[in-house]
């Protein structure tokens, strides 16, 4: 591999390194119960399918343009790179495989509500001393 390809990969796992210990640190410094999210792809592909199939009343956010934002980068990084190649399956039954995996993969993360780096992230005991 290359050295900026190693930097990459190093890259992205210290953010979602990172990911994991910043919602950890807020989960463990919040007063109030606080729903505490981080990247997920899950819920962005949902709100990015809403914004496409209603963009009157959708607005455009972060979650929203993440989904474009990942696939326009690969593909301008593999373009600049000189990996951007149109690849298949090798069979029909291989197709078949990897959809109903990727099927079954999007329908477990919607219907956990969503798949986030920092989901695993404990809320400790507020150290306030309570009232009365």
């Amino acid at each position: 591999m290359r050295p900026t390809e190693w930097a990459g990969g190093l890259g992205v796992g210290a953010a979602v390194a990172a990911g994991w210990i910043f919602t950890d640190a807020l989960a463990a410094s919040s007063f109030d119960p606080t729903p505490v999210r981080s990247l997920s792809f899950t819920g962005p592909s949902a709100n990015t399918l809403m914004l496409v199939l209603s963009s009157a009343t959708a607005r455009l956010d972060f979650d929203t343009a993440l989904v474009p934002g990942v696939f326009i980068g690969a593909f301008l990084g593999a373009w600049r790179g000189g990996d951007l190649k149109l690849e298949g399956f090798r069979d029909g039954q291989s197709m078949r495989r990897y959809i109903a995996g990727a099927v079954m993969m999007g329908f477990g993360g919607m219907l956990a509500g969503g798949c986030a780096v920092g989901a695993a992230s404990r809320a400790r005991p507020s150290s306030r001393p309570s009232p009365g």
